[in-house]
């Protein structure tokens, strides 16, 4: 009975664009479903019905340009050509023993010539792996360098004078002209996020592999498009070429991030790593769980957000390029 009424006025208060009130109806019911465990589906049911009724709301209270009518195939951007899931990529071989899988590549991010082809910045973003005891060729990057993020397994790598060790929430950027080699020394395969990007005429990349532990590094922040929670690894300050940032970002239970588009000249891209998320991206909806990635169309009416409907965190791995940026020389 507590349910249903709570039930009640969190229909009132978005049937009277009552958003504050709205919101305390959410953290009231999350409450709930904590110490009623039965009623749990139906909570989760009308909490997912207010996410989307909120988000249809007139311009949510705050989006006033956002187009306000319905979803137009051939006139409004078909997002199956911006989401993949790398298990659907053929592998390919790379540095002799590393498997990539594509999740984006080179295209054109108004209209994808093919389904992830969307990449006008960066060469290529990717699911690799290693098999347990194989190791690379030793690869030297030109013209070109590239962000490895460890998803799971153990292995090494090992690059000019230094020899890290590498596990889940391992980070790495690896330079341009630096010779490395990498190494499953684990009895799992070593599987990773890969992006590469160009290197800008006139930069000055590191001279050494930059490496950051996703384990021991401080939260950013908490409240970034209202409840990102982020770790950040590698700015263009750090080394980034073309990229500007690249980072983790989690979303705690029953959480909403901020709807908002971005401009022509911006390359966003997310990637769940852990759990299942719902991504709100134009006018539709979609499940993203692990191992699907998508970029936001960059054309100024797009809204983006993901939301996490679920009892357990989920992370996300990100990376951008926002506009032309002074390069490091």
């Amino acid at each position: 009975m507590v349910i249903i009424n709570h039930k009640t006025e969190f229909f009132q208060n978005l049937a009277n664009n009552d958003i504050p009130g709205y919101f305390a109806e959410i953290s009231k019911i999350h409450f709930l479903q904590n110490h009623f465990r039965g009623g749990y589906a139906m909570v989760r049911k009308i909490t997912l019905a207010g996410l989307f009724f909120t988000l249809s709301l007139p311009c949510f209270m705050m989006a006033q340009t956002l187009d306000g009518a319905p979803y137009t195939p051939g006139k409004d951007p078909d997002i199956s050509m911006y989401m993949t899931n790398w298990k659907d990529s053929a592998p390919k071989n790379t540095y002799g023993a590393l498997t990539e899988q594509a999740i984006m590549t080179r295209g054109n991010a108004m209209k994808p010539p093919a389904r992830g082809a969307v990449l006008e910045y960066c060469n290529r973003f990717s699911h690799a792996s290693l098999a347990s005891n194989a190791s690379t060729g030793p690869v030297t990057l030109k013209g070109e360098q590239e962000v490895y993020y460890i998803l799971s397994g153990k292995g090494t790598i090992k690059a000019g004078k230094k020899t890290i060790d590498l596990y889940e929430g391992i980070c790495m950027l690896i330079p341009s002209n630096l010779t490395f080699t990498m190494t499953n020394t684990g009895t799992e395969t070593l599987t990773l996020y890969l992006v590469n990007e160009p290197i800008p005429q006139g930069f000055r990349p590191n001279k050494e592999l930059l490496v950051r532990d996703e384990n021991t590094m401080p939260i950013d922040s908490t409240n970034g498009h209202w409840c990102h929670i982020v770790k950040t690894f590698f700015e263009t300050s750090a080394g980034l070429g073309t990229l500007e940032r690249v980072l983790t970002v989690s979303l705690d239970p029953m959480t909403i991030a901020h709807p908002h588009s971005h401009d022509p000249g911006c390359e966003e891209a997310w990637t769940e790593i852990s759990g299942t998320s719902i991504a709100f991206i134009g006018k539709q909806i979609f499940m993203q769980p692990e191992g699907v990635g998508y970029m936001i169309p960059p054309n100024g009416n797009t809204p983006h957000a993901n939301i996490n409907t679920s009892d357990k965190p989920i992370k996300m791995f990100y990376f951008a390029r926002y506009k032309d940026h002074d390069l490091r020389k």
